[in-house]
């Protein structure tokens, strides 16, 4: 005789709940009887009672004729027969052996908690103890109803059902399989107790990887019994068999996908009145914590990366035990390097910059194939939640993205000379990107802008290209992740939105290709355990989705090492010696991603460096975290690969340009430089920002007269810089405060008012002209020929008025000049008492920059980490000192407060070996400020 389940109390709500299922229920009956109605049935009730007989009728019919050749349920003693599925990698080489890691404990019923039964009732078979082994009302709703409604069918499996799947049968979705899971479900319920069924199913379920049976399962994720198991652990295990590679712990996005379904198991427990709410909410804040995973396996993220893909396609019964040979793309020599090349680099990164973990992809850009997949540091280190795939997790890409943005401004018009106002903005609602250093640049062209990761340009492009216009090149390129392009705003190039690793290397692979897009895959063969074929995936083929020539000035731009000198020097990380290479840093907010990915025409590879729970790094950039990995990483990949440039299309022209403007030079250029363009979009107009303008030599700040004579004038070159968008006055008042801060957009338009130089009429006795000055403060004396035609001498400094003295002696005091080591204008204009003018002008040296005030001490230790330290004098210390600066290879790294003891010192923790400089300046709170002496110095 069966035993009888006995039924929990059932609580007020429970029953209220109850009723409000009974009363959705009949709605639901009501809505359908309109829809039959539609279709010409009018009685629901002898429509259902007709299609019942007519399917039991079927079912009958079928039933007999399915069981011919189905096993013996009875004999479940019989050690079911099992092969060993294998991931290999695409040489051969065997990366997992799935069934050999088995492991199954057996316990029984009454060992097994009630925490574990009610869970596992709750999540796949509420109605367990009521059934006769199927569900007629989840048949009948699945197979029939869903259908006839357009929606798709479900199986309504119940727990008999799927242990007589996963005892006998194959995970195949066709109708005879479940034709006979239903008749062995009908004789397993026949033959046994509910409990004992019961007893079967969470022995023998899987529960992911190499554990089956609650038993194991218990033991190998949490290290304890199942009767140890708390509530939150019990719902946990309860919520995986439905899909264990998906819902694995170990999985690349476990938190998103087993918590919410474990909350959502806990949730039924308490609508079925196993718990109480009380108890539901408290298992579901409760902490996990999962004891690190013992696979013995090669590529372990990349391996469960196909697992995941394959589970849903073939099932999990077929891929863990159907003898499966899985050929993937992976490549176990390119593999071992990359995973070699982060475990070298971690333990400095952690040391230097607080970064614990690092992840690399690799893939060949031409046929897609992930050649190299390495999800964290290290797969089994608790820690840094090692067994996350940060490689498909979503993390923002810093400046990364910019490639993407600047690919859509070539395809709009832009081109790598187009010029940008690198100008503190303010876009609006406060957001006032900064850049790297602090400092912001003027001018720039697009080319630059990009090497050297200038923020403000970059926001100015997407303003240009547009927010949804990037979005859609994104997708173009296989990015998925894009979906709220509300939210992201101008701060998508910065890298406000997420995205994962895969697909943004796989993006960079379309410009590797020229514009070509190969999806990525990891599977070459599946072949049965009879070595039939069950797919085979041959390389994809390429599709154009973006235009060669876009393309090509990418890869022109971002494998210009020369343009990304002034902000990573030369011949850095992001070089591969004498092969061409493109490569593009990216770095987050407060440093808590740091990227880099760069390709050749044949590989392309992106490393990510961090921390899994998003703590900031110490000043980890991705040039610094990131890039050596990358760099050791592609030299050892590429090293027996042939050396290819990348293609040049038919319609690229280059041109010569003016080097500040972008547009075809004139004489008043102050430099040149040749550029690349696409079809359609070379420079026609000539360079508008210079203009060579014919000024009076007295005073360059006027025009010289038509009729003056060649001696007395000059020819001067004038700049006149204005916004990309003049009319917008958020964008152009910092273009032109920049302008006047930096001696712009002063072109003359008024003559000089008629005087000559002076023949002695009025001269400057001191300083000599062409004197360098050695201090901030100095005296200009004049003499006078005839005083009694004198009626004052104006005395000017760089054509500002000093102060004018109207006697004997002719002279004044000059404060505060800056010491900055370039040439100044002097003069001393006499007014006459007849209202004419007589002006004299000298220049002087404002210094050399240097003064005695603050010194560079020698740098002793030349390894890395080492010490720039600057000293202030007995004489600095007295001054009013505002700050100090510390300048290495022309920039700041670091600034400095006033402190007692007037030493400063500035740790560097890495670089580039070879020949550096270092000095310090200072800067007066009077405005004045100074530099200190320049020391060289060379690193190993």
């Amino acid at each position: 005789m069966k035993k009888r389940y006995k039924q929990p109390k059932r609580s007020a709500s429970y029953l209220r709940s109850k009723w409000r299922r009974r009363a959705w229920a009949r709605r639901r009956k009501r809505d359908l009887g309109e829809f039959l109605n539609g279709l010409g049935i009018a009685n629901l009730s002898r429509f259902i009672l007709g299609l019942g007989i007519v399917i039991i009728l079927a079912l009958s019919f079928m039933a007999a004729i399915f069981s011919i050749g189905l096993p013996n349920p009875s004999d479940l003693t019989v050690q079911r027969a099992t092969e060993s599925t294998k991931v290999l990698d695409r040489n051969g080489v065997v990366l997992y052996d799935i069934y050999n890691e088995r492991r199954a404990t057996l316990i029984n019923f009454d060992a097994i908690p009630d925490y574990v039964k009610q869970a596992t009732l709750s999540a796949e078979d509420k109605d367990f103890y009521l059934h006769s082994g199927f569900d007629v009302k989840g048949l009948i709703r699945g197979v029939v109803l869903k259908p006839l409604s357009g929606q798709r069918a479900q199986g309504g499996s119940t727990i008999t059902q799927q242990y007589a799947k996963n005892v006998f049968l194959t995970s195949s979705r066709s109708v005879v399989r479940k034709m006979k899971e239903f008749i062995l479900a009908v004789q397993l319920e026949q033959l046994y107790t509910k409990d004992k069924i019961l007893e079967l199913y969470l022995n023998g379920i899987s529960y992911g990887g190499r554990y089956y049976g609650i038993e194991a399962a218990a033991q190998g994720y949490f290290g304890k019994s199942a009767n140890e198991l708390s509530l939150a652990e019990a719902s946990t295990l309860a919520a995986m068999p439905q899909a264990p590679s998906y819902y694995s712990p170990y999985g690349s996005d476990y938190e998103n996908r087993l918590l919410p379904r474990k909350d959502w198991v806990l949730k039924r427990m308490f609508e079925e009145s196993y718990i109480t709410e009380k108890e539901m909410e408290e298992a579901q804040v409760q902490e996990l914590k999962f004891l690190p995973r013992k696979d013995s396996f090669r590529a372990p993220h990349f391996v469960n990366y196909v697992k995941e893909l394959l589970a849903d396609k073939y099932g999990e019964k077929l891929l863990e035990e159907g003898g499966l040979t899985i050929t993937t793309t992976l490549d176990w020599k390119k593999q071992e390097v990359a995973e070699n090349v982060i475990a070298g680099r971690i333990e400095t990164n952690r040391e230097n910059y607080n970064a614990s973990n690092a992840a690399l992809v690799s893939i060949d850009p031409n046929t897609g194939e992930v050649l190299a997949m390495v999800g964290s540091a290290d797969y089994f280190d608790t820690d840094i939640d090692g067994y996350v795939n940060v490689a498909v997790r979503e993390r923002q890409p810093g400046s990364a993205f910019k490639p993407i943005v600047y690919a859509a401004s070539f395809i709009k018009g832009y081109s790598p000379a187009t010029m940008l106002m690198d100008v503190e903005t303010d876009f609006g609602q406060g957001y006032t990107p900064g850049n790297y250093d602090g400092e912001f640049r003027g001018p720039v062209l697009v080319r630059s802008a990009l090497q050297e990761s200038l923020n403000v340009p970059a926001v100015k492009t997407l303003a240009y290209v547009g927010v949804n216009e990037a979005i859609s090149l994104g997708h173009d390129l296989g990015i998925t992740t894009l979906t709220e392009p509300e939210k992201y705003g101008l701060s998508l190039v910065l890298g406000g939105a997420e995205v994962k690793l895969t697909e943004l290397t796989a993006a960079y692979g379309v410009f590797a290709t020229g514009g070509e897009k190969a999806n990525p895959i990891v599977v070459l063969k599946v072949e049965d355990r009879k070595g039939r074929v069950l797919e085979e995936n041959e390389p994809d083929r390429l599709h154009r989705v973006m235009d060669e020539e876009v393309a090509y000035l990418l890869n022109n731009v971002l494998s210009d090492d020369v343009a990304r000198v002034p902000a990573f020097g030369t011949g850095g990380y992001l070089t591969l010696s004498g092969r061409p290479v493109a490569a593009k840093t990216g770095t987050t907010q407060e440093y808590r991603d740091g990227w880099t990915i760069g390709y050749t025409p044949d590989l392309v590879t992106g490393v990510w460096v961090g921390n899994n729970d998003n703590t900031p790094m110490q000043n980890g950039a991705g040039y610094s975290v990131a890039s050596p990995i990358w760099n050791s990483y592609m030299r050892q990949a590429t090293a027996s690969m042939p050396v290819r440039s990348f293609k040049v299309p038919d319609g690229i022209q280059s041109v010569v340009v003016d080097a500040v403007s972008g547009m075809l030079p004139t004489d008043a250029s102050p430099g040149t430089k040749t550029e690349v363009f696409k079809s359609g979009t070379a420079p026609r107009k000539t360079d508008t920002i210079h203009t060579k303008v014919r000024v009076a030599k007295v005073d360059p700040t006027l025009l010289a007269p038509a009729h003056w004579s060649e001696d007395q004038v000059i020819y001067k070159i004038f700049s006149e810089f204005h916004s990309e968008r003049p009319d917008n006055r958020a964008w152009e008042n910092p273009v032109l405060k920049w302008a006047e801060k930096n001696e712009h957009n002063t072109i003359p338009n008024k003559y000089y008012d008629g005087t000559v130089q002076s023949s002695g009429e009025v001269s400057i006795v001191a300083p000599q002209n062409g004197q360098k000055l050695t201090t901030p403060n100095f005296t200009i004396n004049a003499t006078v020929r005839n005083t009694s035609l004198a009626q004052e001498v104006g005395f000017y400094y760089d054509g500002s008025l000093v102060r004018k003295v109207t006697s004997a002696p002719w002279s004044v005091e000059v404060n505060n000049v800056t010491l900055d080591g370039r040439s100044h204008l002097v003069a001393a204009r006499l007014f006459r008492k007849d209202g004419t003018t007589i002006e004299t002008t000298i220049s002087v040296i404002a210094g050399d920059g240097q003064s005695d005030l603050i010194s560079m001490q020698p740098i002793t230790d030349n390894v890395f980490p080492l010490d720039i330290t600057a000293r202030l004098t007995d004489k600095g210390k007295q001054l009013n000192l505002e700050k100090v600066d510390v300048y290495m290879d022309g920039k700041v790294v670091e600034s400095f407060l006033p402190n007692a003891s007037g030493y400063y010192v500035t740790r560097i923790n890495d670089g580039l070996t070879g020949q550096h400089t270092a000095f310090a300046k200072i800067y007066l709170k009077n405005g004045t400020n100074y530099n200190s002496n320049t020391i060289n110095f060379e690193t190993r």
